[in-house]
């Protein structure tokens, strides 16, 4: 789950540290763990809030037990002081406490400029399905200025009825069956993508990791991005990308980025029978580019979103 705070305001910082810890409540195994779990992400929010003076993005990311706070923003770098503060010092106490009550405090610079502090917090996950609609932060029909001299062109409709199509799932069966369905739509263009990609390059069999790549980079050039090839081998493909083919809009709707996700690993599953893709860096949340890694293969220890082919489904 992804949400923008822009302004930062410690009235808005505060508005997500509840939402957030009502989300961890919902779902945690043991409510009497959301307490602190709750604290490590007031202190992550609102020392961005106080630090950063720009935009900041946050993310939780609940795949495994225990869930992962990010908060990116576009603020200068700094190394956490993590020795305990004297009991008289009234500031310097907040990344100390989250090195306390979280693990795995990580501060990183985004190569574009500003920082990700992330760590995993002191919940677990609940058994119990739940869903928690998030807050509508931004409007995504098209803006005024959009419009030509007959009005709204195909181009922000069709951005539009997909957003909120995804949102109305999200109302009213929750964001993981959101998330399933954005996968499987993703999935299903991306074969047809493949599709054409073979016919046009006249391709019979599996693709190779080179074929992979082109196949990425042709098919997101074709709706208006500018992927490029960082890295090829047999156990990953890097891609780079300059251009958002949602264009600016996905700055404020970051959950967009898993159409991209689910292409590429639908492809990636077909030709290698699992694939993993890490977005690694991403416009949606401040950098100035997209950095995706597909890793090729079953790569047990590698981070991301992982696909299967089915056993039916042969390239």
């Amino acid at each position: 789950m992804d949400w923008l705070l822009s302004p930062p305001t410690p009235e808005a910082g505060s508005l997500l540290r509840r939402e957030i810890g009502t989300y961890l409540a919902r779902h945690a195994d043991d409510r009497a763990a959301v307490p602190e779990a709750e604290l490590t992400v007031s202190e992550l929010i609102m020392n961005a809030v106080e630090h950063a003076g720009g935009p900041i993005w946050v993310s939780v990311d609940w795949h495994r037990t225990h869930p992962t706070i990010t908060v990116h923003d576009l603020g200068p770098l700094f190394t956490p002081d993590l020795t305990p503060p004297r009991v008289t010092a009234e500031r310097g106490r907040g990344m100390w406490l989250v090195s306390q009550l979280a693990t795995d405090l990580a501060v990183a610079a985004k190569r574009g400029g500003g920082k990700r502090v992330s760590a995993t917090l002191p919940v677990a996950r609940s058994a119990e399905k739940s869903f928690d609609p998030p807050a509508r932060i931004t409007d995504p029909l098209p803006a005024a200025g959009e419009a030509g001299p007959d009005g709204f062109g195909r181009e922000p409709f069709l951005r539009a009825l997909v957003v909120e199509l995804a949102r109305a799932v999200e109302d009213d069966a929750g964001p993981q069956r959101a998330q399933d369905l954005v996968a499987h739509v993703g999935a299903t263009v991306g074969g047809q993508m493949e599709a054409e990609y073979r016919a046009a390059r006249q391709i019979v069999g599996r693709l190779s990791a080179e074929q992979l790549a082109e196949c990425y980079v042709r098919l997101k050039a074709a709706i208006g991005g500018d992927f490029f090839v960082i890295e090829v081998s047999e156990e990953r493909i890097v891609l780079g990308n300059r251009r958002c083919p949602f264009g600016d809009a996905v700055r404020f709707s970051p959950a967009l980025c898993r159409m991209t996700s689910s292409v590429f690993g639908g492809i990636g599953a077909r030709n290698r029978g699992t694939a993993t893709v890490d977005l690694t860096e991403r416009i949606a949340v401040g950098d100035p580019q997209c950095r995706v890694t597909i890793h090729l293969g079953p790569g047990p220890d590698a981070e991301g979103h992982r696909y299967q082919r089915p056993q039916t489904d042969q390239p």
